[in-house]
């Protein structure tokens, strides 16, 4: 079995992992009703995408019912 020949550092350890830290999820407003929402995705509230409805959300209302 190999062992280190030398003991890693704290600096080059730290180093090492200095890409392991968590980051805050990405999120943006709905320009058309202010829903909070990720970016490049329909808003789940109005239905609308870069100004377009893609999704109608009186027929989605109407086949849950």
């Amino acid at each position: 079995m190999a062992v280190p020949f030398r003991r890693t550092s704290k600096t080059k350890k730290r180093m090492r992992r200095t890409h392991l830290k968590k980051e805050a999820p990405t999120i943006t407003n709905c320009p058309k009703c202010g829903e909070v929402l990720k970016p490049h995705r329909a808003c789940t509230k109005c239905g609308y995408y870069k100004g377009k409805e893609v999704i109608n959300q009186q027929e989605e209302t109407e086949e849950t019912k």
